[in-house]
């Protein structure tokens, strides 16, 4: 290892960025299913919604219950929201278990004058940044993660201004933001190294991958964080999911740091990550996504450890390391998969007992009488409704183990309370068809 003993760790965004892919996103069963398979490959961190998003709030607060009752107990759940202090009361409000959160402001002069319209300057963007975390302080958050949101194309300077107001205010770490995917591996070092040397902050890295970089910048980027004397904090997306064209892949950046020559051996990631699981993760992504996993894919891809040509099937046979740079065992491939060709019982929205049954005995899982078998039946029944997909055998183990937290987490209750025009247009419907029965 390294000279230095800062570590390398990981903040998983796919439950927060991820889902905000255009045209795809996730319910909140399959949500909880990815922290939870989160937890289970031991990763550090995931951000796992919006806690000022109504719709979040009984997804949010039955997972962090599942925190209490030490189910998800490797890694911890944090909340996004902007960087204003009504927001981050909010947040607590509607999630008081929540411990651990990022506040996202932008930095940039593009986002002063395009988002903003020239209404802020940066001395009030820093303003409300400050505020946002001595809020976030007084109720009780443990870590809190301040954005900078267009940080590969703001100034150095503000972005140091920022940095250290935000230090001085309480946070604990510094999220540098490539929201256009704009800088290159090299610059991600420099910019990085700097930044982290000037203000002894821990570092996040959020790099978006339009150009194609966004492994390459997050494990340069997160080498400049540790080289300059901090701990570093990758954020990913499992299968590199996430707006346009994606987020940074969390399993190539683990591999990236864990094989390649440069890094291998000479920098320290979260000693409780265990790599055998990266391709359940990956497998059920694709699945609850509904978005094929590449064949090319690192890793995790058919083709990841296929070889036809004569000369590489040969060396491969011969030696593994011919042509192969780690193990397929490693990630947690090689086992058989049983694919059902006969006849096959299936959980869905309108089935019956004795097919539900029939399943859960295929899953070693034997009621204790009529009346859990009739509970967890109609829950696997809204599960269905709610995913709009065929329940897995771990959704269906979740289900029948934590049924309360599954009940909760499906239970989403629209926000409707019209005022003004939309309460003068219902309250005409309403007349008139009081006057059509008076007819």
């Amino acid at each position: 290892m390294a000279e230095s003993k800062n570590t390398i760790y990981f903040v998983d965004v796919t439950n927060r960025d991820g889902v905000q892919t255009s045209r795809l996103g996730l319910a909140k069963l399959e949500k909880t299913m990815i922290n939870f398979y989160l937890n289970d490959m031991g990763i550090s961190q995931s951000e796992f919604g919006f806690p000022t998003t109504r719709h979040e709030k009984n997804y949010l607060n039955g997972n962090l219950e599942l925190v209490d009752r030490g189910v998800i107990n490797k890694t911890k759940l944090s909340g996004w929201a902007r960087a204003i202090p009504g927001d981050v009361a909010e947040s607590f409000l509607n999630v008081p278990r929540l411990q651990y959160i990022n506040l996202s402001q932008s930095t940039s002069k593009q986002m002063l004058q395009g988002k903003y319209q020239g209404r802020k300057t940066g001395d009030d963007l820093i303003e409300l940044m400050v505020e946002a975390v001595e809020t976030a302080q007084t109720y009780g958050a443990k870590i809190i993660g301040v954005n900078a949101e267009d940080a590969s194309r703001s100034d150095m300077e503000f972005l140091l201004k920022f940095i250290h107001a935000a230090k001085k205010a309480g946070a604990s770490r510094f999220r540098y933001c490539d929201t256009l995917g704009y800088d290159d591996p090299h610059t991600a070092y420099e910019r990085i190294y700097t930044l982290a040397k000037e203000t002894g902050m821990d570092i996040e890295t959020h790099f978006h991958n339009d150009l194609g970089m966004a492994v390459g910048c997050s494990v340069l980027g997160a080498k400049a964080a540790i080289d300059a004397g901090v701990d570093a904090y990758i954020n990913t997306a499992v299968n590199g999911m996430g707006e346009r064209a994606g987020n940074a892949d969390l399993i190539s950046c683990l591999l990236a740091i864990l094989k390649s020559s440069g890094m291998k051996g000479n920098y320290q990631i979260d000693p409780q990550i265990d790599l055998s699981k990266a391709w359940k993760l990956a497998k059920y992504a694709s699945y609850a996504f509904g978005v094929p996993i590449p064949i090319n894919q690192p890793a995790v891809g058919k083709n990841a450890f296929a070889h036809e040509s004569g000369i590489h099937a040969d060396g491969a046979l011969k030696d593994r390391r011919n042509y192969e740079l780690y193990d397929y065992e490693e990630l947690g491939r090689g086992e058989p998969e049983i694919i059902e060709t006969g006849r096959m019982i299936t959980v869905g929205e309108y089935g019956g007992i004795k097919g539900f049954r029939n399943v859960y005995e295929g899953l070693e899982i034997e009621f204790q009488d009529d009346d859990e078998a009739k509970n967890i039946l109609e829950l696997a029944r809204y599960a269905n409704v709610h995913t709009q997909k065929p329940l897995t055998a771990d959704e269906l183990k979740f289900i029948y183990h934590y049924p309360d937290i599954a009940a909760k987490v499906m239970t989403v209750t629209p926000y409707y309370i019209p005022t003004g025009a939309l309460k003068e247009r219902i309250d005409q419907h309403i007349q008139q068809s009081k006057e059509n029965k008076g007819n």
